[in-house]
């Protein structure tokens, strides 16, 4: 039996009290794609009816990167990687580990129940990046060796596709599948009979632009997932989690 996940590692671009400090002269930063993914926090909302489990961050990126790993280079941005090692500890241990911990475990209680377990990260990109465009109005992230995760990604543009034939769905754009995230992370603890992992990465240009039809967008996926997920139940019903 499949359950639900679905995440939002970029929902905010909170600072805790005790770093505001490091930020200042840099709301404009926090504001901006690299403080945050704007949309993805509405666009979990929009999801979370139909997960089992949902988990939002809220705390900028610019402090800690909740979707690298432990050791990537970009964990820390260039205000927080100055900090002493010390205080960097402190953050892994009171931001970063939590909210990583929190999924992995259940994640971890669904495998151990005979569960198996999709799971839909939620992110947002750019319509622009160093002066090129991109041009894809949804991308699917998913890593091309694990087959269930492929055919997923599959059916799922074709779903989208049906509803809204004017989309532009590409795979593994603007980012490769398997690069560093945290799906990456779990593909390395669960195996595939027990884990997928898609990322979902919408463009910014429906949410900057209310007239691009950003309300609309989210029902769309909303419904296409529903329909993957729980093809026999009505439209928004939620799955009591086991």
């Amino acid at each position: 039996m499949l359950r639900l996940i679905i995440t939002c590692e970029h929902g905010g671009n909170h600072i805790p009290a005790a770093y505001t400090d490091l930020f200042d002269g840099k709301e404009e930063l926090l504001q901006t794609h690299r403080g945050y993914d704007p949309g993805a926090s509405e666009l979990l909302d929009t999801l979370s009816t139909v997960a089992d489990k949902s988990f939002k961050a809220t705390t900028s990126r610019l402090l800690i990167e909740l979707n690298r790993s432990i050791n990537h280079k970009e964990l820390f941005s260039e205000v927080t990687k100055p900090l002493p090692d010390a205080e960097k500890k402190k953050i892994i241990n009171n931001i970063y580990k939590p909210y990583r911990d929190q999924v992995e475990g259940i994640i971890h209680d669904f495998v151990m129940a005979d569960r198996r377990v999709l799971h839909v990260a939620v992110h947002t990109f750019t319509p622009e990046l160093d002066g090129i465009e991109r041009d894809a109005d949804i991308g699917l992230l998913y890593d091309p060796k694990r087959k269930p995760e492929a055919e997923f990604a599959r059916k799922w543009k074709k779903l989208l596709l049906e509803q809204d034939e004017s989309l532009l769905v590409r795979f593994n754009y603007p980012y490769l599948g398997i690069s560093d995230g945290f799906p990456t992370y779990l593909r390395r603890k669960f195996k595939d009979e027990q884990y997928m992992g898609i990322e979902i990465e919408v463009n910014q240009k429906f949410i900057l632009d209310k007239q691009q039809g950003w309300e609309q967008l989210q029902q769309t996926i909303k419904s296409s997932l529903q329909q993957l997920v729980h093809p026999h139940r009505g439209y928004g019903a939620k799955e009591e989690a086991a």
